[in-house]
C-alpha cells in the first residue's frame, strides 16, 4: 500500500527553543526521541508567537505539524485545540481537547470545553460540565474560569437572574492584583445588564475597565472611553490611585486571550 505525500513543515527559525517551552509540557516531550522532541517543541514556541500576532493560519500550520510528530503528546493536542478555539472551529478544537483531557488524566480543559459549548451552541452543556464531580476538582483559576463561562451560558439560556447569582460573589470580592479580575467584573456587568440593573452595570464595566491593562474585555469601549482619559472614582480595594487618570487601549474578546501551554 501506498502511503500518502508527506506534508510538508512550515519552516522553524533558528530561535524557535524548546528550552522556552512550559517545563510540564517540556517533561511530556522528553517521551520523544531528542530529535523530534527539538523538532515539535519548535513547533510549539512558533505557536505561541504566531496566537500572539493574530496570525492564526500559520499558527495552524505549525500546530498540525506538532501533533503529526507526537500525537499521543497531551500538551500537543491541548494546543492544537486552543488554535481551532481562537480560529473559532469550535468542533475541531472540543474533539482535540477531548482527546487531550484523555491522555493526561487532567480536568483542567474544563473551563474551554464549556465555552466551546457555547460556541457550539450548546450553553446547557456547558452548565453541565460545570455541575459534574470532575469539575470539584479544578484549581482556583480554573473555578474561577469555568464561572465566566457558566454566567454567560447561563445568559444565553435566558437565566439572567441565574447569571448574576453565579458570578456575584466572585465580582464583589476580586481584587485588582487577581488576574482574572477584569473578566469576572465584566461578566457581571453584562449580568447586571441582563436584568435591567443598567446603572450597576456601567458601575461594574467601569470597574472591569480600570483593572484590565491587558486590554482582555471590551469594558472601555461600552463607556466610550477607550481611546482616551477618563476618571472612575469607585473606592476600589488598591486605593485612591486605582481611581487616577489612565488611558486606555483597544479591547480584544475575553474568549481569545488565552494562550496555549507552549506559550513563552
Amino acid at each position: 500500500m501506498r502511503r500518502p505525500p508527506r506534508i510538508p513543515e512550515p519552516p522553524l527559525p533558528e530561535d524557535a527553543d524548546a528550552g522556552g517551552l512550559d517545563r510540564s509540557l517540556r517533561a511530556e516531550l522528553r517521551t520523544l526521541s531528542k530529535e523530534n522532541a527539538e523538532g515539535v517543541g519548535g513547533h510549539l514556541v512558533m505557536v505561541g508567537r504566531l496566537l500572539d500576532a493574530e496570525d492564526f493560519d500559520l499558527a495552524l500550520a505549525h500546530a498540525e505539524a506538532a501533533a503529526r510528530r507526537a500525537g499521543r503528546v497531551a500538551g500537543v493536542r491541548e494546543t492544537l485545540g486552543i488554535v481551532y478555539y481562537r480560529r473559532g472551529e469550535w468542533a475541531k478544537a472540543l474533539a482535540e481537547f477531548r482527546t487531550a483531557r484523555r491522555l493526561s488524566g487532567s480536568q483542567h480543559l474544563l473551563p474551554l470545553m464549556a465555552d466551546v459549548e457555547r460556541g457550539l451552541g450548546r450553553p446547557e452543556r456547558a452548565v453541565e460540565l460545570a455541575a459534574s464531580p470532575e469539575a470539584a476538582q479544578l484549581a482556583a483559576a480554573e473555578q474561577v474560569e469555568l464561572a465566566i463561562v457558566v454566567t454567560g451560558a447561563r445568559a444565553d439560556l435566558g437565566q439572567h437572574a441565574a447569571a448574576v447569582q453565579q458570578i456575584e460573589r466572585l465580582a464583589q470580592a476580586s481584587t485588582a492584583r487577581q488576574p482574572w479580575a477584569a473578566r469576572v467584573r465584566y461578566a457581571y456587568a453584562a449580568a447586571l445588564e441582563g436584568v435591567g440593573r443598567s446603572d450597576e452595570a456601567m458601575q461594574w464595566y467601569a470597574r472591569a475597565a480600570e483593572v484590565d491593562v491587558h486590554g482582555e474585555t471590551d469594558a472601555a469601549e461600552r463607556l466610550g472611553t477607550s481611546d482616551e482619559t477618563w476618571v472612575v472614582d469607585l473606592g476600589d480595594d488598591d486605593g485612591p490611585e486605582s481611581a487616577a487618570e489612565r488611558p486606555r487601549t483597544g479591547p480584544s474578546r475575553p474568549d481569545q486571550s488565552r494562550r496555549p501551554p507552549g506559550s513563552p
